[in-house]
């Protein structure tokens, strides 16, 4: 069984997760592959205890046990887990340009996303509401209004329920957009197919495990369900 370390705590106004760690633990769910918890205090993140900076060299999360096999970064996780589980397919088999587009996307929504403007809005809800530093989460919006958002926008031209056609990988990092906003509720006003698309996210099987209503003891059994 695959090991998943990840930092996820309960919170009076929900379950906070690891943004990336809760991208791998949604292609574990949407695999169907069995894999248990392993949550690690997040102060782990700060202080960089030797013993997981054994396990992840940058003393971060997620990274993965499988077997005598340590895995680490989110998108090498994913690709690995699709090399090794190839249903249902989350990067397409035979298309080099569909499986070009699906990881330049991946790839947009890691970097400029969830590395850049999320954890602006995300890291202070891990705080005190007196104590969260407003100016800062209000940039972290604006720049998802103002690059992010446009681009995913414009992404779901013509009416298509998913990035790339049928849900795949592309899909899997804005899964943590869908959780970030169900918390800040951010408006969406002039995204209506990026409100609508989120919409969709929150209603697959696999987002009940990263779902801020999902309390952490309840989320480590969903892959069973």
């Amino acid at each position: 069984m695959i090991v998943l370390y990840t930092t996820e705590r309960d919170y009076p106004w929900g379950t906070l997760r690891s943004t990336h760690a809760s991208k791998t633990k949604i292609v574990l769910e949407e695999k169907r592959i069995p894999y248990r918890i392993e949550n690690l205090p997040p102060g782990h993140l700060w202080k960089k205890p030797p013993e997981m900076t054994a396990k992840h060299p940058l003393g971060k999360v997620p990274y993965i046990l499988d077997g005598d096999l340590t895995i680490y970064d989110s998108t090498v996780i994913g690709e690995y887990l699709e090399d090794c589980y190839s249903w249902p397919a989350l990067i397409p088999r035979t298309d080099p340009a569909a499986r070009a587009r699906v990881r330049m996307v991946e790839q947009f929504a890691d970097e400029a996303i969830l590395v850049g403007n999320l954890p602006p809005i995300w890291m202070p809800y891990w705080s005190d509401p007196d104590k969260r530093d407003k100016p800062r989460m209000e940039k972290g919006r604006e720049g998802l209004r103002t690059r992010d958002l446009p681009y995913i926008e414009q992404l779901l031209a013509d009416g298509a329920d998913w990035i790339c056609g049928d849900f795949s990988m592309a899909d899997v990092p804005l899964m943590m957009v869908a959780m970030v906003l169900e918390v800040d509720q951010m408006p969406l006003d002039g995204f209506p197919r990026v409100a609508r698309y989120l919409e969709r996210l929150r209603g697959r099987r696999s987002y009940r495990a990263i779902s801020p209503r999902t309390k952490v003891a309840d989320a480590t059994a969903l892959s069973s369900l």
